[in-house]
């Protein structure tokens, strides 16, 4: 089972302009991210894609191997399709550029889901952590996720999923974490289907695949990366590599 990893890297970035490019601790944002993937010993090839020549240049001064967007994409799921087409593999795990510090307990448990699906019926695997306090329940920027009783998603939401009517039942909410590993037969057919009404109405892309038919394995880990959204989460991520290198 051939496993590649790809890593979504734009430049332009809405709340932070430029920020895989941002210094964290003499390498940027991006080179950080490709090492750490690289790191791990999971993949047969890391590939960052991405429609900036400015990362382009800084992957492959440093001998990293680079795939240019060619499209406008409406997601990473889209960007990483386009650049999947031509590649020889299977599976192919999306790693989030501005998560420099990649979790390979997170990865590895991705893989294994595949490497025990003897009957191929699984599209998809993707993270979810528990969400604690009643605040990170009812942030819509937390896209909730709820499964059924074998941990195959049933639906997400930025809406708090389940809703609490019997509230004698403590019922876990679970926080879906960006990072897909895809077959990537499945990841061809998202590129080639139009947007769907409930993905269209969350803003939220795997609900596409779940509204095509598709089979996502949900995997439940205990610990989230940093990801780099603003200056302030640089200066996190700055903390972080001083007190794991003291």
């Amino acid at each position: 089972m051939k496993v590649v990893a790809m890593i979504p890297a734009r430049y332009e970035a809405s709340r932070f302009p430029g920020k895989l490019m941002a210094n964290l601790h003499g390498k940027s944002v991006i080179l950080t991210t490709y090492h750490a993937t690289l790191s791990t010993g999971l993949f047969d090839q890391v590939y960052v894609v991405t429609d900036s020549t400015i990362i382009r240049d800084e992957i492959t001064a440093h001998g990293g191997q680079v795939i240019m967007s060619i499209e406008t994409h409406e997601s990473g799921s889209d960007r990483i399709a386009e650049a999947a087409e031509n590649i020889d593999a299977e599976i192919i795990i999306n790693v989030q550029g501005d998560e420099p510090f990649t979790q390979t307990d997170t990865l590895k448990k991705l893989i294994s889901v595949f490497e025990g699906d003897i009957q191929q019926q699984i599209d998809l695997a993707s993270p979810m952590v528990r969400l604690k306090g009643k605040e990170n329940i009812e942030n819509s920027n937390h896209v909730k996720v709820i499964t059924d009783q074998n941990n195959f998603a049933i639906y997400f939401s930025r809406s708090p999923i389940p809703y609490p009517r019997n509230q004698e039942i403590d019922i876990p909410y679970f926080k879906h974490i960006g990072i897909y590993a895809f077959r990537k037969a499945a990841l061809l057919a998202f590129k080639n289907t139009p947007m769907t009404p409930l993905e269209n109405v969350e803003k939220i892309e795997c609900i596409r695949y779940l509204e095509t038919g598709k089979k996502i394995k949900m995997v439940e880990i205990d610990h989230v990366g940093i990801s780099i959204d603003s200056p302030e989460d640089l200066e996190k991520a700055k903390d972080y590599m001083n007190s794991r290198n003291n």
